[in-house]
């Protein structure tokens, strides 16, 4: 007698089981035990997975330990359910485990940081409420000002761009993109339609995972992680200067920022060799000379001399044109780091206090600038806070330039303010230093070379902040490219004639308004005559003509009465046609005395179309051709791409025109 089997036990109501992940059986019928059409089936390998997960036993432990101090609450036990609240937060989840699981290597884990700086750093500008604790706000702040330190350590940042939601920034991490979102610091408002405790789980995630991430890239460059905090800066405000980094060759840099060259290895500071070392490499030199070949000697060192000295190393990338116009663009080398540590590196730099020193600072330090000051009531960490300091070559600025009258007051203060703590009045403004407002520096940063700043001067019309990750495209407008590299030809006539057109109709209309006949009018009865004209003659040549008529025509006298010929005297254009067409009817020559119009009209020679037209009109032959040998199915598709470009330059043509409006203003 076989086995019986017990229903549920085998089959496809075995592989399945509603817990975690979701799959979709091949058979809903055979692996669902009811008639519910609404059950969420899961494999059985994936449940007896998640048994072996310790946070289960953790949940477990929470759970047990709730019940018991409910327990100990309601037979009114407060000593001991206050003694085991106490010891129930003093255990901690451990998620190393699963970040090691979901990061099989390290370059994994820097792919997926975007959203984890995005989170952390929105997490760090909330304010501290019974939803958000106090202490997991420090730990998001101090976590992205370690990442920061490493930035700037390493020059890795390489873009950054301000929009609405906040400022963009893109670093290079062994070999790896990250862009995230840091938001501005305005006041925040927590509302109550957001759970933050799904958010939370994120950011306990997120923290241990950052805290990984921030001690692989320290020891990978021989700083000591975790950097040294300061507490009382932090109050202060100090930002990136609450963090000391210690480890291998920081305080000779330190030394070299500060303008000290204390190095050991320095060449102008090294101990010359003494004189027993001397006689030994001299010796070794004859030796050398000894047994070798004089003819050798002579002709290595003539060989040597004619030899053109080695060009000296360059920094400077490679980079890869298009050879055709029509080609695809090849994709360029990365910025290297040297390159973006000495954009600011030269200068020292003040902001100003209505300017944003956190963005300004990171941005400044990432991309070489060491001196940079500030006013002392933003904060520790500064290289001046005196604004007058005269080292300063660039102070950042965000207020409107002073009027004439502030000009006089400001000279006459600055006589009286002699002393270096004399607080600055607003807009202050000192001579042989170059005021800019902060775009400069973003602008700056993003194109890896020095703008103008008279294009940035206070109050001056800022040129437009573009996102560095928009790359030009065929068809699509750029607005740093100059208007006249990006229309096609003959736009700019078209477009005038255009506007000449509509100025002529507004004139005729402002005739019209004022009593006058408009040219169209005329020009149409003009028209109506000649049609008329046309008509009657044509109706003659069918009948009997009348050739007495004709002869008249022919030899130029008129055929109506009541009007004398006067040579004076211009002729009707509409007769002078007329008798030209009965003449023409008749065999007869035409009349010399004046040009027939229609004539003239007829045998002048038209107007050919241009080389950019008749290429045009070729291209548009050609194109049909390839259309009329496809098939239906791909004949759509390029049709669908046709239309698809032909909006792209509309658009591209519009905004085109309003800049060529916008450019005739100014």
């Amino acid at each position: 007698m076989g086995k019986i089997k017990k229903k549920g036990a085998s089959g496809q109501a075995k592989n399945f089981i509603t817990r975690i992940y979701p799959r979709e059986p091949r058979s809903k019928r055979k692996a669902s035990k009811s008639s519910t059409h609404l059950t969420t089936f899961y494999y059985t390998r994936d449940i007896a997975y998640l048994q072996h997960e310790p946070l289960l036993d953790k949940f477990r432990s929470q759970k047990a330990l709730a019940k018991k101090i409910t327990r100990s609450l309601g037979r009114g036990e407060v000593g001991d359910a206050a003694r085991m609240e106490k010891q129930g937060q003093g255990q901690k989840l451990g998620l190393d485990h699963i970040v090691k699981e979901r990061y099989p290597t390290f370059v994994d884990a820097l792919r997926d940081l975007d959203d984890a700086l995005s989170l952390l750093s929105l997490f760090a500008n909330l304010p501290a409420t019974s939803i958000v604790p106090p202490n997991t706000i420090a730990l998001c702040q101090r976590l992205c000002l370690e990442w920061q330190q490493y930035l700037i350590r390493t020059h890795s940042l390489r873009k950054s761009f301000l929009s609405v939601k906040g400022i963009y920034y893109q670093a290079e991490v062994q070999g790896q993109d990250v862009l995230w979102l840091v938001p501005y610091k305005f006041v925040q408002r927590v509302t109550g339609d957001v759970d933050f405790r799904i958010m939370g789980t994120f950011v306990d995630f997120y923290t241990t995972l950052l805290g990984f991430v921030n001690y692989r890239l320290y020891t990978a460059i021989g700083l000591v992680y975790p950097p040294k905090f300061d507490a009382k800066s932090d109050e202060q405000g100090g930002e990136l200067s609450t963090l000391t980094l210690e480890g291998r060759g920081i305080d000779e840099l330190q030394q070299i920022a500060n303008g000290e060259n204390t190095l050991p290895n320095s060449p102008s500071e090294a101990a010359p060799p003494s004189s027993e070392k001397l006689q030994t490499i001299q010796q070794q030199i004859a030796s050398i000379y000894e047994f070798a070949d004089p003819s050798t000697i002579q002709s290595g060192d003539q060989s040597t001399s004619d030899q053109a000295p080695p060009s000296p190393p360059t920094d400077t990338i490679d980079t890869f044109p298009t050879p055709f116009p029509s080609g695809d663009t090849l994709p360029q080398p990365a910025i290297s780091s040297t390159t973006t540590a000495s954009l600011f590196a030269p200068f020292t730099i003040y902001l100003s206090r209505e300017t944003p020193r956190q963005p300004l600072e990171f941005l400044l330090r990432a991309f070489g600038c060491t001196r940079i000051g500030w006013d002392f009531l933003l904060g520790p960490g500064a290289y001046t806070s005196n604004e007058h300091d005269p080292a300063i070559t660039h102070q950042i600025v965000d207020r409107p330039p002073p009027s004439a009258a502030t000009n006089a007051e400001q000279r006459s203060a600055q006589a009286t303010m002699q002393d270096a703590g004399t607080v600055v009045p607003a807009n202050h403004r000192l001579p042989g230093r170059i005021y800019v407002q902060p775009q400069w520096v973003w602008d700056c940063a993003n194109g890896v070379k020095l703008l103008r700043p008279d294009l940035y001067a206070p109050g001056a019309t800022l040129p437009p902040h573009l996102s560095p990750w928009v790359k030009p495209r065929k068809r699509v407008y750029d607005p740093t490219v100059p208007l006249a590299e990006q229309e096609r030809e003959g736009e700019a006539d078209e477009v005038e004639a255009m506007e000449d057109g509509e100025g002529m109709e507004e004139e005729e209309d402002e005739e019209a308004e004022e009593g006058g006949e408009p040219a169209e009018a005329v020009a149409g009865g003009f028209d109506k005559d000649i049609d008329m004209s046309i008509a009657s003659s044509v109706s003659e040549s069918d009948s009997d003509v009348n050739i007495s008529s004709l002869h008249s025509a022919a030899s130029g006298t008129s055929s109506f009465a009541g009007f004398e010929h006067n040579e004076t005297q211009l002729p009707n254009p509409n007769t002078q046609l007329q008798r030209d067409l009965e003449a023409e009817a008749a065999g007869l020559p035409f009349t010399t005395s004046q040009p027939s119009p229609l004539k003239s009209i007829l045998k002048k020679p038209p107007t050919g179309p241009t080389e950019h037209e008749r290429t045009k009109r070729a291209e548009v032959e050609e194109l049909e051709r390839r259309l009329m040998m496809m098939g239906r199915k791909k004949r759509k598709l390029v049709e669908k791409m046709m239309h698809g470009n032909a909006v792209k330059e509309v658009e591209a043509e519009r905004l085109r025109a309003k800049r060529r409006r916008v450019e005739a203003q100014q």
